[in-house]
């Protein structure tokens, strides 16, 4: 099939008002041949449009494969694949750069986002099929020429994060050791953040201790992206949305956290602090809702507190006010990472500690290679003031 005849059957049904079922499809091929093509060359043509029209097209395999995390396209003879092995190169190609441009475009509309020449990129959410029913894919991609050398699309899969402490014992991503501290602390509501990477696993981690927390307990748990599916009784969820292509209907993280103090939590969770809703959170957790959590963006512990700090100030709250408040609200941090294998583990828990000057500091009391550290006595002695060792 020509490029310009698929240019022209593209024009027509982007007409249509009826949904682009097999035959609505056919009969556009045949109208714009003029009736030359036979019925072999149009049930190759309709196949070769459905993969283009519906879907993520020639993505959509890799998306629905088995442990898939993330798909990037950076040219349209270079499709990667993260499926937590690390990135590998696949054979999946592209006719052309226009051909990655109509895809990412129609997956932005699709996602209710505008992506052209006055926004050369967008950021979204979209449901695509998978083997246990429909998946949550988080979008991005960027047009040319902020794009220089094409158009870069990358596609993140959110499977839902339902393992438990066991499960996660069991896989080598917790050690045993490890795996009760963590009931501790969860035992104690001592409020903590899970930190890594991207990809390292967090979520995972989360979803694991929400599980295992008392099913006697209500978590109000606010998320960009419906990610966390604890097995728990009593969760309830709250899923931020983007505005639509008008710009009308965004409801934001910093929305909901409002919206969960008034929601009678014994724990709020948020999926991941990465704006001005931390300062929403701090001052939640210290107001009376112990054993709050969340996840962050860092490369250590060590970096957790400067991160809440730039994360406060979009949220017009000041180096002293924030260090304050976190001392007070957060008391612990389980930090995530991959090792050069790819295979994700719990690699260091954090104590949060008021230093001299006034600011937050972490100090170290567990290490997956070198067991307990310095701090190891003061989260004892924390979990004992808590009745939770």
């Amino acid at each position: 099939m020509s490029a310009p005849l698929v240019d022209r059957v593209r024009e027509r049904l982007a007409q249509e008002t009826a949904p682009l079922r097999p035959s609505v499809v056919a009969a556009a091929i045949r109208a714009e041949s003029g009736g030359v093509l036979g019925d072999a060359e149009v049930l190759r043509s309709l196949r070769e449009l459905q993969t283009e029209l519906t879907g993520a097209g020639a993505l959509d395999p890799l998306l629905s494969a088995p442990g898939t995390t993330d798909v990037l396209v950076t040219a349209p003879d270079a499709v990667w694949i993260d499926d937590g092995r690390g990135l590998r190169r696949t054979s999946v190609r592209f006719a052309d750069e226009a051909a990655v441009r109509r895809l990412a475009q129609r997956l932005a509309l699709t996602a209710g986002r505008r992506l052209d020449e006055a926004q050369p990129w967008v950021d979204g959410h979209l449901l695509a099929p998978g083997p246990g029913g429909q998946l949550t894919v988080r979008l991005h991609a960027v047009l040319p020429p902020v794009a220089a050398a094409g158009t870069c699309l990358s596609l993140r899969v959110l499977r839902p994060a339902n393992q438990n402490l066991d499960a996660l014992t069991a896989a080598g991503t917790l050690t045993p050791e490890a795996a009760g501290l963590l009931r501790d602390i969860l035992a104690a509501r001592l409020a903590f953040v899970v930190s890594g990477g991207t990809g390292a696993g967090k979520t995972t981690l989360l979803a694991a201790l929400l599980a295992a927390v008392p099913h006697t307990e209500r978590i109000v748990c606010v998320e960009d992206a419906a990610e966390l599916a604890p097995d728990h009784p009593h969760l309830v969820k709250l899923v931020a949305r983007g505005a639509n292509v008008e710009g009308a209907g965004e409801v934001t993280v910093r929305d909901l956290v409002r919206q969960a103090l008034r929601m009678r939590p014994d724990r709020i969770v948020i999926g991941e602090v990465r704006g001005p809703e931390v300062v929403d959170l701090l001052s939640a957790l210290n107001t009376g809702h112990d054993g709050g959590a969340g996840t962050v963006h860092a490369n250590s512990p060590a970096e957790v507190p400067a991160r809440f700090e730039a994360l406060a100030a979009l949220g017009g709250l000041d180096r002293a006010a924030l260090h304050s408040q976190l001392a007070a609200a957060i008391q612990v941090v389980l930090h995530v990472a991959r090792d050069r294998a790819g295979r994700r583990h719990l690699a260091e828990i954090g104590l949060l500690y008021r230093a001299e000057g006034g600011s937050v500091d972490v100090v170290r009391c567990w290490h997956r290679d070198d067991g307990f550290g310095p701090g190891a006595g003061q989260l004892r002695a924390l979990l004992r003031a808590r009745d939770g060792s």
